[in-house]
């Protein structure tokens, strides 16, 4: 979707191209590390830029790619000096520049999923690889990035993430999630993201593997509060939401994706991250995150509930006493995406993508983020400024809880999917930093054993970085 803004997107991303290449980060660097960590926050704006003006992250391509790429990079530096655990097991690969390695596998990626920007990546890839001297180091290196890369990308062949899925539509009840073209202008018996719900995660075991307990019965009072408290504070013209509360309703509106990696490549930057611990942490940052949507997608099918806009405007028929109707009765943005509601995929990602910055940056870390524009009401709308474009936080998990509660007083969330999915994005990014790219004790043998790549079932993709 968002093709019809995508060719004037594209031309606003490749002016951004002509940008000079980063200082060097030194601060964080260990001795003897040749490469800093600017390399792998350039490539991973360029690809998240490539992907928004492409279908404006309506579709899991942009995440996808961005997390095979890291993967990759990530994967290659720990061949060539084995600080972390891998994603697949790879060989030892002593001898091979680092930068190179980082570049052969970031554009193999890239330019296997873009193929028609090959311009723009051979630039970016050039660029990088202008201060490596050449000889066998740098070859290896390249070579290095480019194997690991065609093992990542055989690795995800029919993963499923453009898969569609087939939705049974249910007679209109209590509870159930009920069609709103005209809210959410979308054509008549669409519904967004059930093939999402398919997709075969990165590392989660399959897309049911963490379930939210049930929202509640449409008679108890716990769903009469959620419907009062959204009623008046989601509502358009409310009289009670403050104005904070309105700010902060429209600021966290972005993608998750695309705020998330803005913010981890702010701080890569601000705390000069050595390059080893932010390829793990971008890593572990964009399959949390594409794992997030895969896990609460399959949720909310699962559950299938109703969206306050349906909830308010048909209350008579609810069988709660309590809940008044409002036939009028709109939201903040005047929009609802066309999905059900329960858990809250924004609440979800969010709190997967702050639990794995915490593993990295710590519980009690003081921050500033940035969103300068969100839609002003669903895709297609328009873009909207924000005044102030910043919000600030005192630690990581508190922002990924207002993230969530901000569905609140937009309006398309009740408390409790808000609540539910913030709690299960918290269950995935702990599992995320558990159980997948941990540190290597250098006494200890490698978490996975070093065993000959398989050979790739495809030829590089990749131009020449020469």
């Amino acid at each position: 979707m968002r093709q019809l803004s995508a060719i004037l997107g594209m031309a606003l991303v490749v002016a951004g191209c002509a940008a000079e290449r980063p200082a060097r980060m030194g601060r964080g660097e260990q001795a003897g590390d040749p490469l800093d960590a600017g390399v792998l926050v350039a490539w991973n704006e360029l690809v998240l830029a490539t992907a928004e003006a492409e279908d404006g992250f309506l579709t899991l391509k942009g995440l996808r790619a961005a997390t095979m790429m890291h993967l990759a990079v990530h994967d290659a530096l720990n061949a060539i000096d084995p600080r972390y655990g891998t994603y697949l097991p790879v060989e030892a690969a002593s001898g091979a520049d680092p930068l190179a390695a980082v570049v052969g596998a970031a554009s193999e990626v890239a330019l296997h999923e873009y193929p028609d920007q090959r311009e723009r990546f051979g630039v970016e890839a050039r660029r990088w690889l202008e201060g490596v001297e050449e000889g066998r180091a740098r070859a290896r290196g390249i070579e290095l990035g480019r194997a690991v890369a065609a093992r990542i990308l055989d690795d995800r062949q029919s993963d499923g993430w453009s898969s569609e899925a087939e939705y049974q539509w249910h007679p209109m009840g209590p509870g159930v999630y009920a069609e709103f073209a005209e809210h959410s202008g979308t054509p008549q018996g669409f519904v967004f993201g059930s093939g999402w719900a398919v997709a075969r995660p990165f590392m989660l075991e399959g897309p049911d593997q963490f379930r939210s307990s049930p929202p509640p019965e449409i008679a108890s009072d716990a769903y009469t509060a959620a419907f009062v408290e959204v009623k008046e504070v989601g509502r358009h013209d409310s009289a009670s939401r403050t104005a904070d509360q309105t700010h902060l309703a429209m600021w966290w509106k972005d993608f998750a994706e695309n705020s998330h990696n803005r913010l981890a490549r702010q701080l890569v930057a601000e705390e000069a991250l050595e390059p080893w611990q932010a390829a793990r942490m971008f890593a572990l940052l964009n399959m949390s995150l594409y794992d997030a949507y895969v896990n609460v997608f399959e949720n909310k099918f699962f559950f299938n509930h109703w969206r306050p806009y349906t909830a308010i405007r048909w209350a008579a028929n609810d069988g709660n006493p309590d809940t008044e109707p409002d036939p009028d009765w709109d939201n903040l943005h005047r929009h609802t995406y066309a999905f059900p509601s329960y858990p809250s995929a924004h609440g979800t990602a969010c709190a997967a993508a702050m639990t794995v910055l915490e593993d990295t940056f710590g519980a009690d870390y003081p921050f500033t983020m940035t969103t300068k524009e969100v839609d002003a009401a669903g895709p297609f709308s328009g873009k909207v400024p924000l005044e102030p474009p910043t919000r600030s936080f005192g630690s990581l998990s508190s922002a990924a809880m207002e993230c969530a509660l901000s569905r609140v007083y937009l309006g398309i969330h009740f408390r409790y999917d808000s609540v539910a999915g913030n709690e299960l994005g918290v269950r995935i990014g702990r599992y995320a930093v558990r159980e997948y790219l941990g540190r290597r004790p250098s006494s200890a043998p490698r978490r996975q054993p070093a065993v000959p790549a398989r050979p790739s079932t495809r030829a590089p993709s990749s131009f020449s970085t020469s």
